[in-house]
């Protein structure tokens, strides 16, 4: 009965909410707490951006049924996006944009090839969790998308962010 053998389980990625030690001492000890980071997707050619809960474990709808590489020729004639890791904190008069890092990413989903250097997009996330600024390098159309997307989510939290932010989204007109 070979054929009925269950596969092996795989150890997946764990969410855990709040404190990871509280209470108990078992499995997940010393685990991240991710509850307070979202992927944000810019989509670079229609100049909007959106969040896709599905990045935290790279299935989001943009990477669904692509094969990434490292090798940008794969992708060619593909979609350009920004995945944009943003952590929430709280200071004393509430919460704020604490970490906002960015990766680079292009999909070309005709030919389901993409192009993205995972190890960038997971250190860029760790950045993010560490309330890191990581967003200079953008283009300037994409600054402008992320800084509306950002402000209409909640402006009290924007103004609230450090000035770093600010000035690292800050276009030169």
């Amino acid at each position: 009965m070979a054929n009925e053998e269950k596969p092996k389980q795989k150890m997946g990625f764990t969410i855990i909410k709040n404190d990871p030690t509280d209470g108990h001492k078992g499995f997940g000890i010393g685990s991240l707490s991710l509850e307070n980071v979202s992927p944000v997707f810019i989509d670079i050619q229609e100049k909007n951006a959106f969040i896709d809960i599905g990045a935290m474990h790279a299935k989001s709808e943009v990477e669904r049924r692509v094969k990434f590489t490292t090798n940008r020729e794969d992708s060619e004639g593909g979609k350009p996006y920004w995945l944009v890791w943003v952590t929430i904190d709280f200071k004393e008069d509430g919460p704020y944009f604490a970490g906002v890092t960015a990766c680079e990413m292009v999909v070309n989903k005709e030919k389901r090839r993409g192009y993205k250097i995972l190890a960038d997009h997971v250190n860029r996330m760790d950045k993010s969790m560490k309330r890191k600024i990581m967003v200079d390098y953008m283009d300037d159309v994409s600054k402008e998308v992320l800084t509306d997307f950002l402000k209409s989510h909640n402006l009290e939290m924007w103004e609230r962010s450090d000035e770093q932010l600010h000035k690292d989204l800050e276009v030169q007109k």
